[in-house]
């Protein structure tokens, strides 16, 4: 007896078969994927002055609209490079439906990205932030500011240090004055002589010595030949190493260093250090303030530290938005007295701490009554009390200034005679009869009204708040997403980068949220459309 067995019937598999409908890749697209969202975020945008850099004239361009969604949905897919996202766009139906068939080459992606999105991507990235607030994902009324230091594209052996550039530079115009002085005294040229010593540039370098070399010429055989070898020297290396000092000091101004590579790259201590030993990095100070887990605003740096960064990145804020938050929240490496009083000058409520915060609640700090922070001070009569109920009289105040060039006062207090105390030895460890404090009235009145505001119910709240805020979208972004370094270079280009991936953030969060409350249409909204197009559209 034979079993009966069903016949196997395996589908079509015939790769030149056509069929009588056409297959739209829309079909083939799911409705909740969050190109979709891609797609119809980006197709409400106004992109006008994108369409300006184009001018016209010589051969077809890649429709904007089109390598904006695919680079944008690239970023959100953690594909950075522009030759893996051209691949993609060969490859993937996903990128074929957002950009279209006709696929350029990856020459022309990143053409777009470092030119033309240079200077008209942050109005994209401010209209998408603006959808947000329309559908009540954000207020713009806290920003959660924290910032971080990401790796430059650059190599980081081609450092330019300006302590070292300074130092050279001094030594090589004091061996090339002392040569120039010799040999103008040997041929008894006129020297002009002045009270101070000015710098010689490289441009009054090469006149004297031009200057010198002719005179040289009319006594030919009466000059040393040494002389004369060390002033051709002067005029053929010289003056050319110091042209290049002269530009490295130009192109470093403020900081201390930058990349041979990316002259817009600073060298900063990063935390991903794989050999754990401190090494510098080129990089940038990444600045960004989220709220809900949004990037409202972000900002590219050279400043390693925090405290420098504040006011001009709340001003870019601004700038933005035409408004500024009511509420600021950051942590301690942004407290400083500059920064309290501009934040209190611009009547905003700043949840910031400053660096001793923490400190002050230990036991340690709090019972030692030496310190100048724990002595008793009469505000009447501007005196403090040491622990032997000396006092300490205000003698004088003293200006301080820090390297962004905000003035401090700082008040000196001093006590009459410290010779002979029992508690001499706890107190202080200067060499005088007398112990001296300084103090910051103003700052230290900052301080107490931060601390009265970080203390407070709301302030616990923000303080709660803050770590899963900025630090988790960084978090994010570096670890989940793998953007821990830069591949285009200087800040133009690099402010464009991490807007496209703050962007690619704010999307794929969004694309969630949309998932959950509704399915993803395609149909775009338009109120967002510009005047002219949303009536068309309508």
């Amino acid at each position: 007896m034979t079993s009966s067995m069903a016949k196997v019937v395996y589908k079509s598999y015939n790769r030149n078969d056509g069929s009588l409908f056409p297959v739209y890749l829309s079909d083939m697209v799911p409705s909740e994927h969050p190109a979709r969202v891609v797609d119809a975020v980006v197709e409400n945008l106004d992109i006008r002055e994108l369409e300006r850099t184009y001018k016209g004239g010589g051969t077809s361009s890649y429709a904007p609209r089109a390598l904006l969604k695919v680079i944008i949905y690239a970023y959100l897919s953690n594909i950075y490079s522009g030759r893996q996202i051209a691949q993609a766009w060969r490859e993937s139906i996903i990128y074929m439906w957002l950009g279209g068939t006709l696929i350029p080459d990856f020459r022309t992606i990143n053409n777009f990205r470092s030119k033309r999105l240079v200077g008209t991507f942050e109005d994209l990235f401010t209209q998408v932030v603006k959808l947000l607030v329309d559908e009540g994902l954000v207020t713009l009324d806290v920003q959660y500011i924290d910032g971080t230091k990401i790796e430059s594209a650059a190599n980081k052996y081609t450092f330019v240090w300006k302590r070292s550039t300074e130092t050279n530079k001094a030594k090589l115009e004091k061996n090339v004055r002392a040569v120039l002085e010799q040999a103008e005294r040997a041929l008894e040229m006129e020297q002009k002589e002045s009270e101070t010593e000015q710098p010689l540039t490289a441009k009054e370098m090469e006149q004297r010595t031009e200057r010198i070399l002719e005179k040289m010429k009319e006594k030919e055989g009466a000059m040393d030949k040494d002389l004369r070898k060390a002033v051709a020297k002067v005029a053929k290396e010289s003056v050319g190493k110091m042209l290049e000092y002269e530009r490295k000091l130009d192109i470093l101004g403020e900081r201390n260093s930058y990349s041979k590579t990316d002259p817009d790259a600073t060298f900063m201590r990063m935390k991903e250090d794989a050999m754990n030993n401190g090494q510098t990095k080129p990089g940038y100070n990444v600045q960004i303030s989220t709220e809900n887990q949004y990037i409202t605003n972000y900002g590219i740096y050279w400043r390693p530290n925090d405290q420098g960064t504040l006011i001009p990145f709340m001003t870019s804020f601004s700038d933005r938005y035409g408004v500024q938050s009511e509420k600021v929240v950051a942590d301690a490496g942004y407290g400083s007295e500059q920064n309290y009083a501009w934040l209190e000058d611009n009547r905003i409520e700043a949840f910031v701490k400053y660096n001793m915060f923490h400190a002050e609640d230990k036991r340690k700090y709090r019972d030692d009554p030496f310190l100048a922070q724990n002595l008793h001070y009469n505000e009447e009569e501007d005196y403090y009390v040491c622990p032997m109920g000396q006092h300490m009289e205000h003698i004088g105040d003293v200006k301080s200034k820090s390297d962004l060039g905000y003035v401090s006062t700082i008040s000196r207090y001093r006590a009459h005679n410290c010779t002979g105390c029992p508690l001499r030895c706890m107190c202080y460890k200067g060499k005088g009869d007398c112990r001296i404090i300084e103090v910051n009235h103003k700052n230290d009145g900052y301080k107490a009204k931060a601390k009265e505001r970080l203390t407070s119910e709301e302030g616990l709240y923000h303080r709660s708040m803050r770590p899963i805020e900025p630090e988790a979208v960084f978090g994010d972004i570096k670890f989940d997403h793998g953007f821990k370094r830069f591949r285009l270079r200087g800040d133009a280009k690099v402010s464009v980068e991490f807007g496209l991936v703050a962007l690619a953030h704010n999307l794929r969060k969004y694309a969630k949220v949309q998932t959950l409350n509704h399915p993803v249409t395609t149909e775009p909204a338009v109120a967002l459309l510009p005047e002219n197009e949303a009536n068309n559209a309508a």
